[in-house]
C-alpha cells in the first residue's frame, strides 16, 4: 500500500524564510489548512529542536478549518557562508471519531496512516532597499504621532479668523502684561529700599524702640519681597490661560 499524500494545504508549501538580522528572535508563520470533511491532526518536527520555538506544535484540525503556526527562531551568530540545513516536517493523520489521548494516537499510529510534508529553512538578510524604508518608517513615525495627537488643525466655526487671535484680544492682553510688568518693577524697587534701610538699622545702636522699628522693617521686607513672586506666578497664570485660549 502506496503512502498516503498530505491532506493538509501549507503556506508556504516548501520553504519557511527568516529575515534577519538574527540578533533578536525572528518569527515567521505557517499556515495550515483541512480542505477535506475529516478531523485531521497534526505535529511539527525540526531538526534543529534548539534553535527553534514552535507554537502550537501539534493539535487537531476542524474539517475545513486552518491554524497558524509560529515558528520562531532563537538569536545566532549568522554566517552568509554557511547554508543552513535545518529542516520542518509536517506530519498528519485523520484523527478517530472518539480521540482523547493524543500520545497514543501518534504513538500507535501505522506507518501507512501518517501523511507528511517536509519544508526547508532559509535564512535571509535585508535587502539594502529594505534598510532605507525602515530608517525612513522609524523617522516618519514621531511624526505621524505629532500630527495625529495635534488637533489644532481642526476648522473654526464662524470662518474668517480661523484659529488666529482677535487683535483687540491681543492689544488687551499686551497691555495688561506690561502694566503686571510695572508693579512688579515697582514693588522691586521698593523690596530693594526697604532691605537698604533694614541694613542701615541693624548698624545703628540697639534701643527696645529701635528693635521694635527693626522688627516692622523686617516684617514689611518679608511681605514685600513675597509679592513680585505672587505677581509673576499670577502673571504666569494669565498670560497661559489666554495662549491656552489662543491654542484652543
Amino acid at each position: 500500500m502506496s503512502k498516503l499524500d498530505q491532506i493538509l494545504v501549507l503556506d508556504p508549501p516548501s520553504d519557511l524564510k527568516f529575515k534577519g538580522p538574527f540578533t533578536d528572535v525572528v518569527t515567521t508563520n505557517l499556515k495550515l489548512k483541512n480542505p477535506s470533511d475529516r478531523r485531521v491532526c497534526f505535529k511539527v518536527k525540526t531538526t534543529a529542536p534548539r534553535r527553534y520555538c514552535v507554537r502550537p506544535n501539534s493539535g487537531v484540525i476542524e474539517a475545513g478549518a486552518a491554524v497558524i503556526i509560529s515558528v520562531m527562531l532563537q538569536p545566532f551568530d549568522y554566517d552568509p557562508n554557511e547554508k543552513s540545513k535545518h529542516k520542518f516536517m509536517v506530519q498528519t493523520i485523520f484523527a478517530p471519531s472518539n480521540v482523547s489521548d493524543m500520545d497514543s494516537l501518534w504513538k500507535d499510529a501505522k506507518p501507512d496512516d501518517l501523511m507528511d510534508s517536509k519544508l526547508r529553512c532559509v535564512f535571509e538578510l535585508p535587502s539594502e532597499n529594505d534598510k532605507v524604508n525602515d530608517v525612513e518608517a522609524t523617522k516618519s513615525a514621531p511624526l505621524m504621532n505629532s500630527v495625529k495627537a495635534d488637533p489644532t488643525a481642526a476648522s473654526v466655526p464662524g470662518g474668517g479668523g480661523g484659529a488666529a487671535l482677535d487683535e483687540t484680544e491681543t492689544k488687551k492682553m499686551m497691555e495688561k502684561c506690561k502694566r503686571l510688568q510695572s508693579e512688579i518693577l515697582k514693588l522691586a524697587e521698593e523690596n530693594q529700599n526697604l532691605k537698604e534701610e533694614g541694613v542701615r538699622m541693624r548698624k545703628m545702636p540697639r534701643s527696645d524702640h529701635m528693635t521694635s522699628n527693626s522688627t516692622g522693617l523686617v516684617a514689611r521686607e518679608t511681605s514685600s519681597a513675597s509679592l513680585p513672586s505672587l505677581l509673576v506666578v499670577i502673571a504666569a497664570i494669565f498670560i497661559g490661560f489666554f495662549l491656552g485660549k489662543f491654542m484652543l
